[in-house]
């Protein structure tokens, strides 16, 4: 039986037209490359359609997607991680069958080998390179935390090396000491889970370990206390950090492999009355920065911030406690503002994210570049616009506010509880009030709440106090179809999976400029915001979640509550 070709299976499957093909088939001859790679390069097709025409062609099973439940650690276990991930290929389990994943069936070296390891009857199926790689990454066994325990408390704390640290994958380092291990686990746990931080803790007769995991922390590894001293050293190691300094405060960073993907680690040593308390955050330098389509914004809201930012001069304040996605908002800003006919430039603590063709500075507190040091100079470079990592001091505030006076067009963040509560902080930093009337163009506050997992969220009616909680009526309530969490293999049990902001966005309009000038309270300002711009406070906002049916009563009570006075706590 004659097969058919790649190109004719894809124009069956509507994924590319009779013309395509043509071009590639033609571009083919003179390049000697495979149909389907020249589709790939030309964006004609995605690596899934190539990965299921194959199948279709070869008449074997394509899977689009490899779950935990076909990736069986026993098995997985018995093959070298390097074979799997040199040869792209993985054995899995579907239909209580032993499947063989490849994504090049071509290649059969590698399939006729693993069939040898397993034994037994195995079939063989295809996936997309990159479905493999992930599901690898994701799924390969290490030793667990169990594990880890008691070989550590079989020995005593091993003597440490202090060279320097490679640059390989922490997953490779599979035969290091229990320590090196031990940190590599912790590390490797964390970026699996999608952990934005993670705590190591000493107290006075255990050594806690905790992960942040959207915004809530969960307790993973308790380690046997006598090695607190040894995997703080490692930490430090790893951070050229000074490991004989115990009394003072230490930060580093730390850029590592994990899983293939390159993580920027933020360490923070602080000492404490049992030890040195080490928190790490940690920042996926392969995530792209958010559009600001994306960020969930109210259509009224969407409208406000696109129509200020593109104005030639004013300043755009993002406000929120650390953790609440200030900077994620900046980015999806500067990615709208980022045009060849405009020069940015930003003072970063640290750069978070590289995005192409703007000027990125990084703060070196050691080396005196503050962030006022920088903006002097940045004003220098003849910047349309200015994005200052965070409004710290007064000295930063002033010249932020100079720069704006200047024709520059500054965004920043600041720590306040609320939108109006902005403008009483900078007068506290000495910023005269006129003169956040004449820069202060917007002050957009945010929270971040969990989201619900699609897979077990449950449908309930609340009772009264917590629809009054959110300051609903029966009626109001009647209308919005809540949601509770419940808890799967997919969401780690927790009901939650990722998290999604809120927003209360303050364009400064005049009435709020005459209030600032007569230096009125945040109160005052907060109900002629909502009475002559439409501000929706942050618990509104969240309503609106509930209503998308994207998270729960619990999730924005957890952020915003409203008080029997009617007034909003934060």
């Amino acid at each position: 039986m004659v097969r058919k070709r790649i190109g004719q299976i894809l124009i069956d499957m509507g994924a590319i037209t009779e013309e395509q093909w043509r071009e590639c088939e033609h571009e083919k001859k003179t390049t000697k490359e495979l149909t389907g790679q020249i589709l790939l390069k030309k964006g004609f097709i995605t690596k899934d359609q190539l990965a299921q025409a194959m199948a279709t062609q070869m008449s074997v099973p394509f899977v689009e997607k490899i779950t935990e439940k076909m990736a069986d650690p026993k098995i997985l276990g018995k093959i070298p991680l390097k074979f799997l991930r040199q040869h792209v290929v993985m054995p899995a389990i579907i239909n209580d069958q032993k499947v063989i994943l490849t994504a090049n069936p071509r290649d059969l070296q590698p399939i006729d080998e693993l069939s040898l390891m397993l034994k037994g009857e195995v079939n063989y199926a295809i996936s997309a390179d990159d479905t493999i790689i992930d599901a690898i990454n994701k799924y390969y066994p290490l030793e667990t935390s169990a594990e880890m325990m008691e070989e550590l408390k079989e020995g005593e704390p091993e003597e440490l090396a202090f060279g320097t640290i490679e640059e390989k994958d922490i997953l490779e380092m599979a035969n290091e000491a229990p320590i090196i291990k031990l940190v590599n686990h912790v590390l490797y746990q964390a970026v699996k889970e999608n952990a934005s931080d993670i705590h190591i803790e000493p107290f006075e007769k255990e050594l806690r370990i905790r992960y942040r995991i959207d915004g809530v922390m969960y307790q993973k590894v308790l380690p046997p206390k006598r090695y607190q001293a040894a995997i703080v050293s490692r930490i430090k190691i790893m951070s050229n950090l000074n490991i004989a300094e115990k009394r003072l405060p230490q930060d580093e960073r730390i850029l590592i492999k994990v899983a293939d993907r390159p993580i920027d680690i933020r360490v923070s040593v602080l000492p404490s009355s049992y030890g040195e308390r080490v928190v790490m955050r940690l920042l996926d330098k392969t995530k792209e920065a958010f559009e600001l389509d994306k960020l969930g914004l109210s259509a009224n809201d969407d409208k406000i911030i696109k129509d200020l930012i593109s104005r030639s001069n004013g300043i755009i304040l993002v406000t929120g406690p650390t953790g609440s996605g200030k900077t994620s908002t900046l980015y999806a800003i500067l990615n709208k503002l980022n045009k060849p006919d405009v020069n940015i430039i930003t003072v970063e603590d640290p750069v978070e994210y590289t995005i192409n063709g703007i000027g990125q500075v990084q703060i070196n507190e050691k080396i005196h570049l503050t962030f006022a040091a920088a903006l002097r100079s940045i004003l220098r470079q003849d910047p349309d616009i200015i994005l200052i990592g965070e409004i710290r001091d007064s000295e930063t505030a002033q010249i932020a506010t100079q720069a704006s006076l200047t024709g520059h067009l500054v965004l920043s963040t600041i720590h306040t509880n609320n939108a109006p509560a902005t403008i009483t902080r900078l007068t506290d930093m000495g910023v005269e009030p006129y003169l956040i009337s004449s820069t202060v163009i917007c002050i957009i506050a945010q929270r971040l709440v969990r989201t619900l997992c699609n897979k077990c969220k449950k449908q309930f009616t609340p009772d009264e106090d917590s629809i009054r909680s959110l300051g609903l009526t029966k009626t109001e309530a009647k209308s919005i179809t809540f949601y509770k969490a419940v808890g799967c293999d997919e969401c780690l049990h927790t009901g939650y999976k990722g998290r999604a902001a809120i927003f209360e966005v303050m364009e400064i309009n005049d009435p709020i400029r005459k209030l600032i000038v007569e230096h009125a309270n945040a109160s005052d300002i907060r109900k002629v915001a909502q009475k002559t711009t439409g501000m929706k406070l942050l618990i509104e906002d969240g309503i609106r979640r509930i209503k998308d049916g994207i998270t729960t009563i619990e999730e924005i009570l957890r952020v915003a509550h409203i008080e029997e006075s009617g007034e909003t706590e934060y």
